[in-house]
């Protein structure tokens, strides 16, 4: 989708066919990408021990060791999922010093199983048919080290697919929809949004599934209306 126009109560929506659709009602689905780390073996392993959602494939890594790529709220409270799954947890984080909420830190900090590693710049993913391995390269010490380890959980956050819809929606901070949750209805009439692309903490299928369901009834009532 290129974008959205809305004219004289008729919504214009343009695509990459070039072909433009016209309707009383939208609903916005766009969805949200997970932030890569763009270093080697991370597109080859995805979904051979590289993971971006911790709640969905955390059970895969019963007793075992893993990395958790984050050091601010979605990367701690990752972990702390993960605890009650793996043998051992492995915290990467870029900067000199981590990001989570104080209560988050409080938590993770006592737990016996998570090891927070800071100036830690990841430089590679390997393994053969898996994951083995994670290396990063220690800002402060200048050399690269390897963990073994069985997955990496990427937890950098997420990039709302939302650009296209311009002022027809009012955006948080991280480019998130803000909406109506009674209704999923934006500032403008006859527009909808559901999913990822929305406001909110967790980003699951079952949540925007609702989410849609909620939206599509909400758009029937407002095409009733202004038929």
């Amino acid at each position: 989708m290129l974008g959205i126009q809305k004219k004289d109560g008729i919504f214009f929506v343009s695509t990459k066919s070039k072909k433009v659709y016209e309707s009383i009602s939208v609903i916005i689905t766009s969805g949200a990408e997970s932030k890569l780390i763009n270093v080697p073996g991370e597109e080859e392993f995805s979904g051979k021990g590289v993971s971006y959602c911790s709640l969905c494939d955390g059970p895969i890594f019963k007793d075992k060791i893993v990395a958790v790529v984050g050091g601010g709220n979605n990367g701690f409270e990752s972990a702390l999922f993960l605890s009650n799954y793996v043998k051992k947890i492995f915290i990467l984080e870029f900067s000199d010093k981590v990001k989570a909420d104080q209560e988050n830190q409080d938590l993770v900090f006592k737990n016996k199983n998570i090891e927070v590693i800071t100036n830690a710049k990841v430089v590679k993913i390997e393994g053969k048919v898996f994951v083995n391995s994670i290396t990063y390269e220690d800002l402060k010490n200048n050399k690269e080290i390897t963990l073994e380890v069985n997955g990496v959980f990427v937890e950098i956050g997420y990039t709302p697919s939302t650009l296209f819809v311009g002022d027809l929606v009012d955006l948080n901070e991280k480019g998130e929809i803000v909406f109506d949750p009674e209704n999923l209805k934006t500032k403008t009439p006859g527009l909808f949004s559901a999913g990822d692309c929305n406001v909110s903490k967790y980003k699951q299928i079952v949540m925007a599934s609702g989410e849609g369901a909620k939206a599509a009834l909400s758009a029937y009532e407002y095409i009733k209306r202004n038929k």
